[in-house]
Parts: structure tokens; C-alpha cells; sequence
């Protein structure tokens, strides 16, 4: 009879962590869960029909404390770690942001290098869509090892991309980090946050639903994921039939709840134009291949909204456009709302964000609003031989890597095939550092020392034709100089 594995799952009260943790007691047979909540009083009222259930151990502590994390890896086959502060709260919050999602992370490695034997166990971290940041059209498509370019002011990106880098150079012999998407589910009604107009109506997204997420994660823990899966880095996507723009994905929403069109209640420049991460993946399938845990689409979800709704669909034509307007006005207006910033004069969001003052009075209404359909379009290259097996990169490879980045490999040696080892690193900018290739070529990192804030990618770009290629979807000012190199390079 095949040993039961032990799971220690972070998030659990959360949307993807509940949906994992559901998924894994429907497998009790086979596992024993452990989950660290914290004792809050809607955390407790989530876990508790589950204190106390069989092959279920609940933990009431923090991610923040090593105590606790210890308690809850001791014995652990696997690490699933959902859990952490997410946006908008992150975003109010960044110091907490820090403290929750990198220090989480450091807790999670070292409780496992702690263990007596810390090969056995396996960390499977969630990252974030938000590492690679603005992928406006044409440049909507992206793949793991692409530039990291976290968006202006997105503390949560910025905290996750930390956090994953600790993974990365962890040293386990197991770790696998899974960039989430957006993630489809009921919840999305109620967010009542000026977050909601940070979103770019012509950008790209490819979704997937919390179902097929948390599917995912128990799958993740199934004896016939391969040992080849482990130590890389990988896009969760739900696929050609989660990829929608922006613009029609609120559309389908808006008429999901008895909106038929969302535009007599909106207007175009209440809408952020950039600096809002989301793109289409080029890779999503390859995680796909391995875990197999798609199972649904766009328009499942939109079905489920439609069923969730109800009754209440035939009651929201009832309520007048302009009282809804107002309503959804007063968001944007709110702190942290599009048309906030410009009331205020927040020059620095309003550029982030619009790229000026005067390109947001640009913006023109419904009559003569542009609505751009992303079609095919080159990734991004990654400046070495990709089409190499991972056992066959060299330090050959690596030099042409560093170049592309605008900076130098300075270890003049490395083991063919090993992606483990740090080396030593130049960048543009003469900083030296340490890096994986793992981290560098599969990950998209670079300098830590060039990391935002402040962000300063305008000037990174001229120097750093890998990043240029991303450059253009904000608001450089040398955009055609960095695009004339990257097509030269």
C-alpha cells in the first residue's frame, strides 16, 4: 500500500488555497492536510467545518512567524504556498506586503532546509502575472523568462518577485514556482475598489477559473508529475478559451449581471490606458501538459455568473443607468481611483498610468473609442539558444544572455547543464551580483540592485535591449531608439 503524503498548504481560506484544499480531501485516501490559518474571525468561520476532520490538521498562527511555519513543514511531502497579502490591500500596505509575502517565503525554505532530510519535501510556489507587468498590444504575448517588469506602484508584484527570487536561488532540490493569472470567480461581484479602473480596456488577459486553480494544485501532488517538471518556472493559464481582452471581458460581465452594455454606465477615461500587468501566454500549455487541470472556459464562467445572478439579472434593468453611473463614478473618484488622481493633480500616477495629463483629456468618448484586437505577434526573445536542452547550456550561452542585458558574465567557468549554481554578474549599471542561470534565463531576473523602486526602466532600456522589447507599451521616451536596437541585437 502506497505511504500517505503529508501536504501543508498556506492560503487555505483564501479563493485558489480553498479551492486546493477542497480539491485535496476529495483525495483524503492518499493525503493529510495540514493548513496554517490565521485566527481571525472570517478565517475561522471559513475552517471551521473542517476543524477537526479527519486527515485535516488546522494550525492557527502566521505566515509571519517561523514558530508557526516550522510546526506545520515538519514532516511535509510538499509545500503548496498560496497564501499571502494580496492587491489592493498589498498595494495600501507594502511594508506589510514585504513583511507577509518575502518574509513567508524565508520562513517556508528555511523550515525546510531544517528538516533531516529536506530533499524529500517539495515547494511549489505561486508567483504572479504581475512580475511581467504592461503587456499592451502588440505586445500581449509573453513566456516564462521574459523581462521582469513589475507596473509603477504594484508593491504586491514587487513583493512576489522578491519572494520568488528566494525560491529560485533556495538551493532545494525541489522547488517549482507557478506564475498565476487572473483568476475567475464569483468573488469578482464585489469588488467595489478603484482597483477596477486600473484596467487598461484594451489589454490582454488570459484567465483561468478557480475551479481548474485549485485542480491544479492537487494535481501538483500526484506521483506521475515527472522529475523533469521540478526547478523551473511556469505560466498558469487556462488556455486559447480564457484569452479575452479587457474591454470584452467587462462587457461579458457587465451583461452577465443585466447589464447589456456597460458603456451607458462607464466612461473610456475613467479607464487607466497602461501601467496594468496582463498578457497573453505563449506557454500556458506546457504547465498543462503536466498537471492537466483545465476543465473549463471563459464562457463556463460567464454561465456561472449568469446562474449566481439569478432572479436579480431582470431587477438590475429596473435600476436607472445614471444612478449606476454615479455610483461607479464615485469609485473612480474614491482615493486610489483613476479620476482621483487627476483632481488631486498626482502627477506621478496620472503619468504612470495615462502618460500625461494631456493624454487623458485626449481620451475620447464611446463615439470615437478605439477598441484594439491583439493579433499574433512575436515573443520576446531571451538572447541565447533556447531550442538547447536545459542539460546542454553552457557558459556560451550565458555570456550571450548577459550581453543581451547589457551587461557581462564574469565567472569564467561553469558546469554544462547545471542551472543551480550562482554565478557572477555584471550589469549595464556596473553593479556585480550573484545569479542563477535558472533565475536569469528561466525567470526573467537581473540585477537586484537595479530592482524598482524607483522605477526607472527608461533608462534601463537604453542600455538593456532584453528589456527594451517591453519597453514600448509605456510611456518611454526613446521607445523607437530601444526598438531599433532590440531588432539589431
Amino acid at each position: 500500500m502506497t505511504k500517505r503524503k503529508t501536504v501543508f498548504l498556506t492560503g487555505a481560506s483564501g479563493r485558489m488555497g480553498h479551492e486546493g484544499f477542497l480539491q485535496l480531501l476529495k483525495r483524503r485516501d492518499r493525503y493529510d492536510l495540514v493548513v496554517l490559518v490565521q485566527p481571525t474571525a472570517p478565517d475561522r468561520k471559513r475552517m471551521a467545518p473542517y476543524d477537526g476532520e479527519p486527515g485535516v490538521r488546522i494550525v492557527w498562527g502566521d505566515l509571519t512567524r517561523y514558530e508557526d511555519v516550522l510546526d506545520c513543514v515538519n514532516g511535509a511531502d510538499y509545500v503548496l504556498h498560496v497564501g499571502g497579502l494580496v492587491s489592493p490591500l498589498a498595494d495600501h500596505q507594502p511594508k506589510r506586503a514585504m513583511e507577509v509575502n518575502l518574509g513567508s517565503v524565508r520562513n517556508i525554505v528555511r523550515a525546510i532546509r531544517s528538516q533531516e532530510d529536506p530533499d524529500r519535501c517539495r515547494l511549489v510556489y505561486i508567483g504572479t502575472v504581475a512580475q511581467t507587468g504592461d503587456r499592451m498590444p502588440p505586445l500581449h504575448w509573453g513566456r516564462t523568462g521574459d523581462p521582469i517588469y513589475i507596473s509603477e506602484f504594484d508593491h504586491y508584484a514587487l513583493s512576489k518577485t522578491l519572494a520568488e527570487r528566494e525560491v529560485i536561488e533556495s538551493g532545494l532540490k525541489y522547488w517549482v514556482s507557478l506564475r498565476q493569472t487572473g483568476i475567475a470567480h464569483l468573488g469578482l461581484l464585489e469588488i467595489q475598489d478603484p482597483i477596477m479602473f486600473h484596467v487598461p480596456l484594451n489589454g490582454a488577459f488570459e484567465w483561468v477559473t478557480v475551479g481548474d486553480s485549485g485542480r491544479l494544485l492537487a494535481n501538483v501532488c500526484e506521483e506521475d508529475v515527472p522529475e523533469e517538471f521540478w526547478r523551473r518556472v511556469y505560466n498558469i493559464g487556462g488556455g486559447a478559451s480564457c484569452r479575452v481582452t479587457n474591454y470584452d471581458f467587462a462587457a461579458r460581465m457587465y451583461h452577465a449581471v443585466g447589464l447589456p452594455d456597460f458603456r451607458r454606465v462607464t466612461e473610456p477615461n475613467w479607464f487607466a490606458t497602461r501601467n496594468f500587468h496582463g498578457q497573453w501566454y505563449a506557454d500556458s500549455d506546457v504547465l498543462e501538459r503536466y498537471l492537466h487541470f483545465r476543465t473549463e472556459t471563459v464562457d463556463d464562467f460567464i454561465g456561472a455568473i449568469r446562474r449566481h445572478v439569478g432572479w436579480r439579472r431582470a431587477a438590475m434593468r429596473l435600476v436607472p443607468a445614471a444612478a449606476i453611473k454615479a455610483r461607479l463614478r464615485k469609485i473612480a473618484r474614491g482615493p486610489g481611483g483613476t479620476l482621483n488622481w487627476i483632481v488631486r493633480g498626482d502627477g506621478e500616477r496620472v503619468r504612470a498610468y495615462f502618460g500625461s495629463e494631456d493624454a487623458w483629456r485626449d481620451i475620447p468618448g464611446w463615439d470615437r473609442f478605439e477598441i484594439v484586437r491583439p493579433a499574433p505577434a512575436p515573443v520576446c526573445s531571451h538572447g541565447y539558444d533556447e531550442d538547447k536542452p536545459r542539460g546542454e547550456i553552457g557558459l556560451d550561452d550565458i555570456t550571450s544572455a548577459a550581453a543581451f542585458r547589457g551587461g557581462d558574465c564574469l565567472s569564467t567557468g561553469m558546469v554544462r547543464g547545471n542551472l543551480s549554481t550562482r554565478l557572477r554578474w555584471r550589469c549595464a549599471f556596473g553593479h556585480e551580483f550573484e545569479a542563477s542561470p535558472a533565475l536569469v534565463l528561466l525567470g526573467g531576473h537581473w540585477c537586484p540592485h537595479c530592482m524598482p523602486g524607483p522605477w526607472n526602466y527608461e533608462a534601463e532600456a537604453v542600455h538593456n535591449p532584453f528589456l527594451a522589447q517591453v519597453c514600448r507599451s509605456r510611456t518611454c521616451k526613446r521607445c523607437d531608439d530601444c526598438a531599433a536596437r532590440t531588432r539589431s541585437a
